[in-house]
């Protein structure tokens, strides 16, 4: 199967060529680290198989934030830690886009004003939510996402939310939920619009005083929109995993490379239908590498209730919020597993590609330089290898774990 690394490989040299001097060092580390991603170059650990006894090589994982080979494991712990989270209330899911005009401006500050579009997106929503003909809650949550492409990975920045229906009063004692005639209604989108407007703006200005501004037509509405979410927060938390520790395209979506073009699959907003689309090779190297955050830049954000400052409130409102659970249920509550079936539901790491029949045992960890001698000694031919010296004793730096 065409990975992005296979890309990469063949036409990231003449794009750095052309444009390396304009680049920004993120974006070269990242063409680096994915043409390297699990090959020899970044070193690997020696693996046995305990039922037909081969021997196997894992290569390490770049981990690097722009490869989509990488970050499915940190996409699930991502997951299971915000899971622990989450109020047992009904949640909203709110949606601020920027307009066309503010685009190109966005893109080329992307540090000062995509923090200034979380910052205005979460101000806008919490003077809004006190509103005591809205919520009248003083302070509310929100978790926070940062996605900057559409389906042909063209630049368009959002932010998705998260934001549980309520909030905490004026006292900071008492939880104000949204009211049951509303709960389908968290707080008008048009007064949203226009809140998120005026302070990103004034934000913006702020932040960057002596770069011009594109006019923007004042009746032209700004996109935002807050929706109840109807199969449970959980769904909008995988669909906001996707795109934490995962980038704007993955292998799977890509059809074809060849000497001047890439061709890659993506599906229409308009009647959801997949489509396929063939650009030169430096238009679709250009296109993945501006959704690559600068160094630093956190694409996820917590805010008011559900930031890390805020934990022990936090609990306390779970345990206050928590559904009562009657006396019948706490009798009938599900008995531990057995120890049998915690190991059979425990993760048995990585099979054996050999024989399919047991997981593999990490025996020691391979420098990069013996990794490479190992291939060149199987393109050779040679398939024995020497009596590996004991392990060491050095953890390695953490990257270099498999």
């Amino acid at each position: 199967m065409l990975e992005l690394a296979d890309v990469v490989r063949r036409h990231g040299s003449a794009y750095l060529e052309t444009h390396g001097a304009s680049m920004l060092p993120s974006h070269v580390r990242a063409l680096d680290a994915i043409a390297q991603c699990r090959t020899a170059a970044m070193g690997g650990h020696l693996a046995l198989c305990s039922a037909c006894g081969r021997e196997h090589v894992l290569y390490h994982s770049c981990r690097n934030r722009a490869c989509p080979r990488c970050g499915f494991d940190a996409t699930n712990r991502w997951l299971a830690k915000q899971r622990e989270l989450l109020l047992p209330v009904p949640h909203f899911h709110v949606v601020f886009t920027l307009p066309e005009e503010l685009r190109r401006i966005v893109r080329s500050h992307q540090k000062a004003l995509l923090s200034v579009l979380f910052r205005a997106a979460f101000d806008s929503l919490r003077s809004l939510c006190a509103d005591r003909h809205f919520l009248g809650a003083q302070e509310i949550g929100a978790l926070a996402v940062l996605h900057t492409w559409t389906r042909t990975l063209e630049w368009h920045p959002h932010v998705h939310m998260l934001v549980p229906g309520g909030g905490l009063a004026a006292d900071g004692q008492t939880w104000l939920s949204v009211p049951p005639r509303r709960k389908r209604y968290l707080v008008p989108e048009k007064a949203l619009a226009k809140r998120f407007r005026g302070r990103f703006l004034a934000l913006a200005r702020r932040a960057l005083p002596n770069v011009p501004f594109p006019e923007i037509p004042w009746g032209k509405r700004w996109v935002v929109f807050a929706k109840p979410v109807m199969h449970g927060s959980e769904r909008v938390l995988e669909y906001l995993g996707r795109y934490v520790h995962r980038t704007a395209l993955s292998g799977k979506a890509l059809l074809g490379c060849d000497e001047h073009t890439v061709t890659f699959r993506y599906r229409r907003s308009s009647d959801h239908q997949s489509r396929s689309m063939t650009l030169p090779a430096s238009e679709f190297l250009r296109r993945f590498l501006q959704h690559v955050p600068p160094k630093g830049f956190h694409r996820v954000r917590a805010f008011g209730l559900l930031h890390s400052e805020r934990r022990g409130t936090l609990r306390r409102l779970q345990l206050l919020l928590a559904p009562q659970k009657s006396s019948e249920s706490e009798s009938t509550k599900r008995k531990p597993a057995s120890p049998e079936a915690t190991l059979e539901a425990s993760p048995t790491g990585p099979i054996c590609p050999h024989c399919g029949q047991s997981a593999l045992r990490l025996v020691r960890r391979l420098s990069r330089e013996d990794c490479i001698m190992r291939e060149l000694l199987a393109a050779n031919g040679v398939t024995g290898t020497a009596r590996a010296p004991p392990p060491s004793r050095s953890q390695g730096p953490r990257e270099a774990r498999p």
